[in-house]
């Protein structure tokens, strides 16, 4: 900045002579623009937060979660909801979001392993999820993404760390916990 002080009547005429009447107009019609959205955006938030609003209580259960911010938990509440009695286990939603694995095996010979597409928004908010949280700093998640990666690579990494998030939150949901790694560390105890 030091060096510009001393240019700054010439940098004046620089940008005089680059903008003229129409481009001004332009860029003051895109800067409208873009404040109008800003606007909206405001807007949009703000109804957001007033809808949202009776599901605070779940939805701080699952920001606890490494890796889940509040715009990823607001998603995964809007898209599944908070009452999980009609799904019967973390299994049937996992496979309803399309994060399971796919087992497509037919004489002994192991085929396409490709997951299912069925809820494109619920799902890559997980795969948000899972990619922030593979980033942490020693957390259970991290270390279950660096174990598999290791193994099966990173895109299948990814998929088994969101498969795992969504677990998680069908067991802090159905059972009305708060998450502790602690119990997570139970929870993969008694699934395997």
């Amino acid at each position: 900045l030091g060096r510009l002080k001393n240019k700054w009547e010439e940098l004046k005429r620089a940008l005089r002579g680059l903008i003229g009447p129409h481009l001004r107009f332009m860029l003051e019609q895109q800067l409208r623009h873009i404040d109008a959205l800003t606007q909206l955006i405001a807007a949009l938030d703000e109804e957001i937060e007033l809808q949202i609003r009776p599901f605070d209580r779940p939805l701080e259960r699952i920001r606890n979660i490494e890796g889940l911010g509040k715009r990823t938990t607001q998603e995964i509440i809007g898209v599944i909801g908070t009452d999980l009695s009609r799904v019967p286990t973390s299994s049937h939603l996992v496979s309803w979001t399309g994060v399971a694995p796919g087992n497509n095996e037919s004489a002994w010979k192991r085929r396409s392993g490709r997951t299912t597409k069925r809820t494109p928004l619920l799902r890559s908010a997980l795969i948000e999820a899972a990619h922030a949280s593979a980033r942490t700093k020693n957390t259970f998640l991290s270390r279950l993404y660096h174990r598999i990666a290791a193994r099966r690579g990173s895109k299948r990494a990814i998929v088994a760390v969101a498969h795992y998030i969504l677990v998680i939150i069908y067991h802090l949901l159905k059972e009305d916990q708060e998450y502790l790694v602690s119990s997570v560390d139970a929870l993969r105890r008694t699934q395997t």
